[in-house]
């Protein structure tokens, strides 16, 4: 950038200011992304990649739900016939993925996009999705999503949801805050 101010009239200054701030903003915005990213890692260390296909979805208020947020259905691992809702808490990576959700008006090839979902994770505390990349061979797009007692900045008591012993430590190994299975066995 150092280039153009030296060899350059003072008169670019404003063509290159916009790009300047842009450049920065954008910055910004990716330091604030590692967190979230280093959550996602932990998760894909301790969680395989599945594909679900036909997951309930919806854009207004989950029934289970305390916040109203966009929200996947996704089965319990423990029990297979339990829904349990995930919400896409309010951040500015979920514009893409609230113009694929859906409501009456969206286009069926935007909704196609993000089937079959991959998944990764345990419902009950942290997961990470992705939509389908070329020809379904990888992943992209991933975002992270997680139940807000299981953050350890919440103040909450983290919720077990009935998980096994097994899948409270895998989830602590991802980074989860979860209740100790001794407390839990003794409620």
């Amino acid at each position: 950038m150092a280039v153009p101010v030296v060899f350059l009239s003072q008169g670019y200054f404003l063509f290159f200011l916009p790009l300047l701030l842009y450049a920065t903003f954008r910055a910004v915005l990716q330091i604030g992304y590692f967190p979230w990213s280093l959550n996602m890692q932990r998760v894909l260390a301790q969680y395989p990649w599945q594909h679900l296909k036909d997951v309930p979805r919806g854009r207004n208020k989950h029934p289970d739900a305390q916040e109203d947020e966009m929200w996947y259905e996704l089965p319990n691992p423990e029990k297979p016939g339990v829904q349990i809702p995930l919400l896409f808490m309010a951040n500015m990576r979920t514009f893409w993925w609230m113009r694929r959700f859906g409501t009456n008006k969206t286009k069926p090839e935007l909704k196609a996009q993000i089937e079959p979902l991959w998944f990764a994770g345990d419902p009950r505390f942290y997961a990470v999705i992705a939509a389908p990349g070329r020809r379904g061979a990888a992943p992209k797009r991933l975002h992270f999503l997680y139940q807000r007692p299981a953050r350890p900045s919440w103040k909450a008591a983290p919720v077990g949801w009935d998980a096994s012993p097994a899948a409270l430590e895998r989830a602590r190994r991802a980074g989860a805050k979860v209740p100790d299975p001794v407390l839990q066995d003794g409620m």
